[in-house]
């Protein structure tokens, strides 16, 4: 290697075997890499293991977060403490980084990325199909055709062409959504904390809500797409709900705190909404008892990114990003910005 970069591979450790990533991938990263698995299944092993492979075989320089986190969260000094202060990068991949404490890992000059595109448009499917589901009301009809009343209680549904869409974050999936709401003749109204310049808003046929509250109360079907922070943790309540038609229909598949889950029983006991399809709750895998039983309510597990190509995409997303940093000097897509001495490691 030239003067100024490692006079060893970059090491690089995944917190489990990564599964999905394909093993020609895999094979030309160890080409340039030096790439381990630290097997450790919960928050306590990690604890214990980390510090001790460490101790082992030397500085991690890059360290890998796969799908799965919640048996280790939150991801804080007291589990990555033992990574600084040689660790350079740390890659998710999954899309929130909610559980993650990125401001410690800027302090330590590490970089951070979580997953951009990778589970983009499968969680845009999800919301997709729990649109479909809420509007046809799927759940009871299933129902029905498994205890054997068949169709008793059942009236006409309603029919999403020509219902307004109101799409909360028009990021990645938000884009995903729109696109895929609109081949079944939907309208597409969207907020977001930045509008969209006039060629993207044409391309996906979506026209901008200057406030929330335009919004909700403009659409048929409100999706939550936005990514959870401290400006969006409960930013669906009562106030929301009031603004909404009354009958409307309620999509989450961002994370449950952005939506008030009290206010939204209340809005669906009311009538005020009619049903929700949620792919994701406050204290899960905990779930209220009332979206278990409620025939208003049509849950999913959190299911969104939970494909085969997702995971494949967010596994070698982290792996790129590692790549790039050591190959440019700087992530392909960081959350935040770490100190620039990582530049003299470029292979």
């Amino acid at each position: 290697m030239s003067p100024g970069k490692l006079q060893r591979k970059p090491r690089v450790v995944a917190l489990g075997t990564p599964k999905y990533v394909g093993e020609d991938f895999l094979a030309k990263f160890k080409e340039d890499f030096d790439f381990d698995v630290l097997n450790a299944t919960n928050r306590k092993e990690t604890q214990a293991k980390l510090p001790a492979m460490i101790k082992a075989h030397g500085p991690i320089d890059a360290f890998i977060i796969r799908m799965g986190t919640p048996p280790y969260e939150p991801f804080d000094e007291d589990l990555l403490t033992s990574l600084a202060p040689g660790c350079r990068i740390i890659t998710s991949a999954s899309a929130g980084f909610n559980e993650f404490d990125v401001g410690w890992m800027t302090k330590n000059d590490i970089w951070f990325c979580n997953t951009v595109d990778a589970v983009a448009e499968a969680t845009a499917d999800m919301a997709l199909f729990l649109t479909l589901a809420v509007v046809r009301d799927t759940y009871r009809a299933e129902r029905g055709a498994r205890d054997g009343t068949w169709k008793a209680g059942l009236v006409p549904s309603k029919d999403p062409s020509g219902m307004t869409l109101g799409i909360i974050g028009m990021g990645s999936i938000g884009k995903y959504l729109a696109r895929k709401a609109a081949v079944f003749n939907m309208k597409i109204l969207y907020h977001n904390r930045r509008r969209l310049d006039p060629e993207e808003e044409s391309r996906y046929a979506a026209t901008y809500c200057p406030t929330l509250h335009e919004l909700l109360g403009a659409s048929d079907v409100v999706s939550v797409n936005c990514p959870l922070n401290e400006k969006t943790t409960g930013l669906i309540s009562n106030a929301e709900f009031a603004a909404m038609k009354q009958g409307a229909f309620l999509v989450n598949t961002a994370r449950g705190p952005v939506v008030d889950e009290d206010a939204l029983i209340q809005a669906l006991e009311s009538g005020k909404l009619e049903r929700a399809g949620l792919d994701v709750f406050d204290n899960e895998p905990r779930i209220n008892k009332y979206f278990k039983t409620s025939d208003k309510v049509i849950c999913q597990p959190h299911m969104g990114g939970l494909t085969e190509s997702a995971f494949r995409k967010a596994e070698r997303e982290c792996f790129e990003n590692i790549r790039s940093l050591f190959t440019h000097g700087r992530p392909i897509n960081p959350v935040n910005t770490a100190s620039e001495v990582v530049v003299d490691q470029v292979l």
